[in-house]
């Protein structure tokens, strides 16, 4: 089978996935270039065809793609235009699959969506596979059968994360890491100003040893506190030097499709503390159980929260870790690949 992704911005997950897929499939990647904001540096297995989107011109992209002669395209959402006419030439003759990690909200702009669909979505792709069931509810909305609807779409590189559960589990049976762990954009839908200013409030009324350290950068000004640690952006391949010493993960966002980061962490054995605003908490977060929940920019909240993680022994907080590991192992990239060919037979079956 040849597989041809139309993407947007690329991940590392997404690469892994892909990498996955290769060892059964031909697999070619159009991308749009690394963002500024998040400078990741990828690498590529050599049986991966990556192509910089910005190097083509629109009829050279055509050629390119008829070239290809793909048996399964799978596109980005609808942002790109010239992704969603270099798709529809193949409507209704291959497989045609939108990925979408947009919720439904109700908002005018959405209600005016479901109406334009057919003119400009359901005309071009016969599938749609989403992160979750929030997800999936906005593209049934949108036209889309709920039987050509998939789940599932994010993964993260699990094989990973789950050697960084197996090589530091030990460590934190010894001693359980009294910091708190932030990943991310310092940008205000991170909500990382709720989370720096709850902490700097809880240390005021209640001293602790518990500190926060921060991995990212943006346009928001860094907190300065003696327990905050700002590292700026870090490469993926050397977050594991870091997170050996760290022992909960946070993410405050006030707005979070998804949030792939909380897969990679639950896998890591982190329990997990999200707002309510983060996509992943359905399939990762059960709350009380490995983690916990609140309301997204409720400072107070969000300050409680932090509060129950400093008061539970080490014990419990190991058995959060061992229940996050559990969690993040629903969604992986086998189930991803699988998907795929899935998608593929049912539509030759019709």
């Amino acid at each position: 089978m040849t597989v041809l992704f139309l993407y947007t911005e690329i991940a590392d997950y997404f690469i892994k996935c892909c990498e996955a897929l290769s060892k059964t499939d031909d697999v070619h990647i159009i991308r749009w270039p690394v963002n500024k904001e998040a400078p990741f540096v990828f690498s590529f297995s050599d049986k991966l065809k990556v192509y910089e989107k910005n190097k083509f011109g629109f009829l050279e992209l055509e050629q390119l793609i008829k070239k290809i002669n793909p048996q399964i395209i799978i596109c980005s959402g609808w942002i790109d235009k010239d992704y969603l006419k270099l798709t529809k030439p193949y409507f209704n003759k291959i497989p045609t699959v939108l990925t979408c990690d947009t919720h439904w909200t109700g908002s005018l702009k959405q209600h005016v969506a479901t109406i334009l669909s057919r003119f400009f979505l359901l005309n071009t792709f016969t599938y749609s596979w989403v992160p979750g069931n929030s997800q999936a509810y906005y593209v049934n909305k949108l036209g889309f059968k709920k039987t050509n609807i998939k789940t599932g779409f994010y993964c993260c590189d699990l094989e990973k994360f789950n050697t960084i559960f197996s090589t530091q589990t030990e460590l934190k049976k010894k001693n359980f890491p009294k910091r708190f762990l932030f990943v991310g954009r310092y940008i205000d839908l991170k909500g990382i100003n709720d989370l720096w200013e709850a902490f700097i409030q809880l240390q005021s009324e209640s001293p602790n040893e518990w500190e926060l350290w921060c991995l990212g950068t943006g346009t928001l000004q860094a907190r300065e506190h003696e327990k905050i640690k700002h590292f700026g952006f870090v490469q993926p391949k050397d977050l594991a030097e870091i997170t050996q010493n760290c022992g909960v993960f946070i993410l405050p966002s006030h707005f979070e499709p998804w949030g792939v980061v909380v897969q990679e962490y639950a896998a890591s054995g982190f329990p997990i503390v999200t707002s309510t605003a983060v996509g992943s908490n359905e399939s990762f977060l059960i709350d009380g159980k490995n983690g916990f929940l609140f309301q997204t920019k409720n400072i107070a909240e969000l300050k409680k929260t932090l509060k129950k993680i400093i008061t539970l022994s080490n014990e419990d907080l190991l058995k959060m870790s061992f229940n996050s590991h559990l969690a993040a192992q629903k969604i992986n990239p086998d189930n991803w690949c699988n998907t795929i060919k899935e998608i593929y037979n049912e539509f030759y079956k019709k």
